[in-house]
């Protein structure tokens, strides 16, 4: 029988574990823990010579002595005071008080409600992730795939607008010690949907979903991307988003996935080149770098360097091209550096194209050379693929409103903190100020419902004249989004004529005094 030899220290000292190849995870487990005298509740962490956590499984990469893993308990018994407190509750406690709740109920009404069952159910699914060495990654242990309830940091004003050498050096240690780390196959394809909640997920974690995004669409065999590089590439894109409010290094990984997930749900890869699906995939990470919250009338109002560079030709969008063949001029960060000359021009005028083509100004001209070209439309042709391309970058870019409300209305919280932030900067400084971010005129509901009506929809509806499956997944979030606004701002409405009215009340009602009987 062929076996396996395992070498590893547990508080520096030396241990091996020998197993059959085909042995079951479960019983590798086992040895572990009984290398490290762990009880069946505690928690155990393996790391390679380099740092990195690897799962404990029978697919573990035999080594030597003189290079060990690294076995540690990180969390004793789930009864313990550590692990409670890196938990911030007693799990133990909460399963007493529960079987105490449950007896009381059982006593007072004679059958126990399907509530407690629930509850019972959600503390015995946490405690399984916990104590299974497998699950136990920081990628998705107290993730709730099915909801999300967090909200982006109202905190902005109070950061620097780049980020710093420390901030950018801790989320870049957390991305490589998860570089390594399975992702589930549950997230994996929660990953290719439109309802993806990236509230949930922090820096360091989303980057690790980008890398997912190159691997599972094949990039990383096909054109011999090294994974360091890419993890270079991704940390230093991570680096160059700047902490704004909207355009931000999130707002990066919404569009790259929403992206990602037209490429799935529309079945793409049967009908392009990888080379162009890389191209897309790219140009949506790249799309936004180093944008400083400003927009393009803003930079060309008030004369910036950026405008003057470009000629005010699509400012940002330019910027935004350079900073991104600036981190793939260094080698080091490079991921295109073992494509063919060819194959390197092909990419580099994709990424420009599709990046230009995120300038709003341009979206009639683009939109109307996509519906000239759509009742023949053919995926053999160079010059239509160009512009489905240009088509596909620009729905992912104003693409929120197609997720749940749940995810979509805080970015939309973020985006008027930014329309207002630059309108407040034009008013200070003398300048036109843009009409649609001017916190004084626009309200939350009104800066939507147009917006949706003669933008979003038109784009959205020809799109889906070519893949009639978005209809259902971004075309029906969008209408219903459009409701929700529109009853929003009649309410306001009806708020403010309600308001109007009682100040007109209060004047009738308030008229001189009548003077009293005897008054002098």
């Amino acid at each position: 029988m062929e076996t396996k030899i395992i070498y590893f220290t547990v508080n520096g000292k030396p241990e091996q574990a020998e197993f059959p190849v085909d042995c079951p995870a479960q019983d590798v487990k086992d040895l572990f823990r009984a290398a490290a005298e762990a009880g069946p509740h505690d928690i155990l962490k393996l790391y390679n010579p380099k740092g990195s956590i690897i799962n404990i499984s029978q697919n573990l990469e035999p080594n030597s002595p003189s290079c060990c893993y690294k076995l540690e308990v990180v969390a004793a018994d789930c009864n313990s005071v550590e692990l409670a407190g890196a938990l911030g509750f007693d799990l133990s406690a909460m399963e007493k008080r529960l079987q105490g709740l449950e007896k009381k109920i059982l006593i007072e009404s004679g059958e126990t409600p399907a509530v407690v069952y629930e509850m019972k159910k959600q503390v015995d699914s946490f405690r399984e992730k916990l104590e299974s060495v497998e699950h136990l990654s920081w990628l998705g242990l107290f993730k709730d795939l099915s909801e999300g309830t967090h909200k982006p940091s109202p905190f902005y004003h109070k950061r620097s607008l780049h980020k710093t050498k420390k901030e950018c050096e801790h989320v870049r240690e957390k991305f490589l010690q998860m570089s390594s780390l399975e992702v589930s196959e549950e997230v994996r394809q929660y990953l290719k949907t439109p309802t993806f909640d990236n509230w949930q997920w922090e820096d360091a974690e989303i980057m690790v979903l980008l890398q997912v995004m190159y691997t599972d669409l094949d990039f990383i065999a096909t054109f011999n991307i090294e994974p360091e590089v890419l993890q270079l590439f991704l940390f230093e894109v991570y680096s160059r988003y700047n902490n704004i409010p909207f355009h931000n290094f999130k707002h990066c990984f919404c569009v790259t996935q929403m992206m990602y997930g037209l490429i799935w749900l529309t079945d793409l890869r049967s009908e392009m080149d990888s080379i162009d699906l890389l191209i897309m995939l790219t140009s949506a990470v790249c799309h936004d770098l180093d944008h400083t919250g400003y927009n393009n009338a803003y930079q060309i109002n008030a004369r910036t360097e950026l405008a003057l560079r470009y000629n005010d030709i699509s400012p940002l969008e330019n910027h935004h091209c350079a900073v991104a063949f600036e981190i793939l001029e260094k080698a080091e960060s490079n991921i295109f550096r073992n494509v063919s000359m060819d194959q390197y021009k092909r990419i580099r005028e994709g990424i420009i194209k599709c990046i230009l083509a995120t300038d709003m100004t341009r979206h009639n001209e683009i939109l109307n050379k996509f519906k000239s070209i759509l009742p023949t439309f053919d995926f053999t042709n160079k010059d239509h693929r160009d512009v489905l391309m240009m088509i596909l970058i620009k729905v992912s870019d104003i693409s929120n409103e197609a997720r749940p409300m749940e995810v979509a209305e805080p970015w939309l919280d973020c985006l008027l903190q930014e329309f207002y932030n630059q309108s407040d900067m034009e008013k200070l400084e003398g300048l036109p100020v843009t009409p649609f971010m001017d916190r004084d005129k626009v309200t939350k509901p009104s800066s939507q419902t147009g917006f949706i009506r003669f933008v979003l929809l038109p784009l959205f509806i020809e799109l889906a004249n070519l893949f009639p499956c978005l209809e259902h997944h971004i075309i029906s979030p969008v209408r219903k989004a459009l409701d929700y606004y529109t009853e929003m701002e009649k309410a306001l409405e009806r708020e403010k004529q309600n308001r109007t009215q009682s100040r007109a009340d209060s004047l009738t009602d308030t008229g001189p005094e009548t003077p009293k009987p005897g008054a002098q």
